[in-house]
């Protein structure tokens, strides 16, 4: 079973007319405008929280519907097996995002039923609790295709894998109880059994205010879980969630969370599934290192792979149950913000990321530099074709241009003792030589629709909180490849508001390093804290670093979905699967 390929039944409802007597004869239901606000309201949900791509499927209507109904695209089929295969054709081909279908005349002639369906990769990826998959093999058209259970990996224990480990007390006295009961519990287990403990103890009992965590493997879990320091958690500081942009990618970035967390490896496949078949050969580049078709920091693998990584860690963290109180993003991590913001669907997200590449391509070469030093400091360093790219703080700024002035300014900061980086990244983002490439792009974004957001999102470009006018406006999203990012402004904005937790959802440790040079972040009001590590290493690094944020979380006094933590240290994808038809859990 292919998890790209396969639509999942994420929600499924019957409706009955209400004929109990056992001489009634069922009125056979029709499908009328009434009965379609009634299919689009089923499961509870407000209709501008549906996907813009949200189309009603109608098997064996009797009466005249209108091809559109209050916004959404109606289909009609003779029977509702058929319309259950349409729609998983439409959300195989990108037509759709969520199908809801519904039979008139099923199972019963008095009852309607209602399935809502996915693509299975996004709908693991956003957590929902699926029904089932689609099987689509049976012959009769006419048929309810089954519902098969959705298997994705299977359980895989090993007590050389990282996990976490979850304690907590009433008070300093309970703690240190509980925590010797762990301990005895750990000297008293088998490594083997290492990986099944809880991830929270004591079990069954309210999660105390005095919290203890540690992350370890089974040779040193003894160790480390008497050295942890317990800490009070009070009322915990909201979340915000960083995704930073081009020069943060790096060769095998987050590869140890592919195949070993569930909801990461859907996220991933599912931005990859919407590339088409050059997701395949992004995904190939990245999970083979040392033979890549093209090199990371070239722009059609840099910003194709960060918008994945980003966007997938951010799932990861909303898996937890933890729900974001706001979202920045710097540069392309904007985008990534704005999706998981509502202002646009996942797949259009990714046809907005090709076509910047697309575009980006054409442009002549050029660069990014990075300098210690204030945005006024650099002014006179700057020709007509080299200019400030990104305000990150008040003394590092980032430049862009053509390569060959971009050079010539370089030489010229080093000359004078100012401290100067290559950021890497092959072409001139912020500058206005991407102009050209911005007009082309707002052409292709103009056909996308685009939504307010429904969480809090700070934008970079204006340096406040993203309002209707920039969320709806496609010449706004088009012009971020050649305006200036003012991350410093919009994490002061945002940090002005109330005293918060930020995670950095991407690789390296970049925006981290920038906040904690905050005056808040510095003072203790707020706190940064990384997803994955600052440069490359292991895969099992990776994860390592993944559960001490979420440790980190978790002692800040927020409540987390331990079955979801856990997937990291129990779950894998199944190796007989080729990355592109990983299946994913029962």
């Amino acid at each position: 079973m292919s998890l790209t390929s396969s639509s999942a039944v994420v929600r499924r409802l019957i409706v009955s007319t209400g004929h109990t007597h056992p001489q009634a004869e069922p009125q056979r239901l029709v499908a009328t405008p009434a009965a379609l606000s009634a299919v689009l309201r089923a499961f509870g949900r407000p209709l501008d929280r549906l996907p813009v791509r949200t189309t009603v499927y109608i098997g064996c209507p009797l009466g005249e519907l209108p091809s559109v109904h209050e916004g959404f695209t109606v289909r009609t089929e003779p029977s509702a097996g058929r319309a259950l295969r349409r729609a998983a054709r439409e959300l195989h081909d990108g037509t759709t995002d969520l199908a809801v279908v519904a039979g008139f005349g099923e199972p019963d002639p008095g009852t309607v039923t209602v399935h809502a369906v996915r693509r299975a990769a996004e709908a693991v990826a956003d957590s929902e609790r699926i029904v089932g998959v689609l099987d689509l093999t049976a012959d009769a058209e006419d048929d309810l295709p089954p519902v098969r259970p959705l298997v994705h990996g299977r359980r895989e224990t090993g007590p050389e894998r990282h996990r976490l480990l979850l304690w907590s007390g009433r008070d300093e006295e309970d703690e240190a109880r509980v925590r010797g009961e762990l301990l005895a519990l750990l000297d008293g287990s088998h490594s083997e059994a290492f990986p099944a403990l809880p991830t929270a103890v004591p079990c069954g009992v309210p999660v105390g205010p005095v919290r203890g965590a540690a992350v370890t493997v089974s040779a040193l879990a003894a160790a480390s879980v008497h050295k942890a320091r317990a800490g009070r958690a009070g009322r915990p500081r909201p979340v915000a969630l960083l995704f930073p942009g081009q020069g943060s990618q790096h060769t095998g970035m987050a590869t140890g969370l592919y195949g070993r967390d569930p909801v990461f490896t859907a996220a991933v496949d599912a931005v990859f599934a919407h590339m088409g078949d050059e997701g395949r050969r992004v995904r190939e580049d990245w999970l083979t290192p040392g033979r890549p078709r093209i090199p990371v920091d070239d722009v059609r693998r840099a910003q194709p792979l960060l918008f994945a990584v980003d966007y997938a860690l951010g799932r990861l963290v909303l898996s937890w149950g933890v729900r974001p109180a706001a979202l920045l993003g710097h540069s392309a991590g904007e985008l990534v913000a704005a999706t998981l913001a509502g202002v646009v669907s996942l797949g259009d997200a990714v046809s907005m990321v090709m076509s910047r590449v697309r575009e980006a391509v054409r442009i002549p070469e050029g660069g990014m530099l990075a300098v210690a030093a204030s945005e006024e400091r650099v002014a006179p360093y700057l020709t007509g074709d080299v200019v400030v790219a990104a305000v990150n703080t008040a003394q590092q700024v980032m430049l862009a241009g053509p390569a060959a002035p971009l050079a010539e300014v370089r030489g010229r900061l080093r000359t004078d003792g100012h401290t100067v980086v290559e950021v890497p990244a092959s072409s001139p983002f912020h500058s206005p030589a991407m102009a050209p490439a911005a007009e082309r792009v707002e052409a292709d974004y103009r056909r996308i629709p685009l939504r307010e957001p429904v969480l809090p999102l700070y934008s970079g470009y204006t340096g406040t909180l993203m309002g209707a006018e920039q969320a709806l406006d496609p010449r706004f999203w088009a012009r971020q490849i050649t305006d200036t990012v003012r991350f410093k402004e919009a994490l002061e904005e945002l940090l002005a508001i109330e005293d918060v937790l930020l995670i950095e959802a991407g690789p390296r440790q970049t925006l981290t390093a920038f906040a904690r040079r905050h005056r808040a972040v510095r003072l203790g009001a707020s706190a940064a804290t990384p997803l994955l590590p600052a440069r490359p290493g292991t895969q099992e690094a990776d994860r390592q670093s993944v559960l001490t944020a979420a440790a980190r979380v978790w002692t800040e006094g927020h409540d987390l979905d331990m079955r979801a933590v856990s997937g990291l240290w129990s779950w894998s994808a199944d190796r007989a699967r080729t990355p592109a038809t990983l299946a994913v859990p029962a």
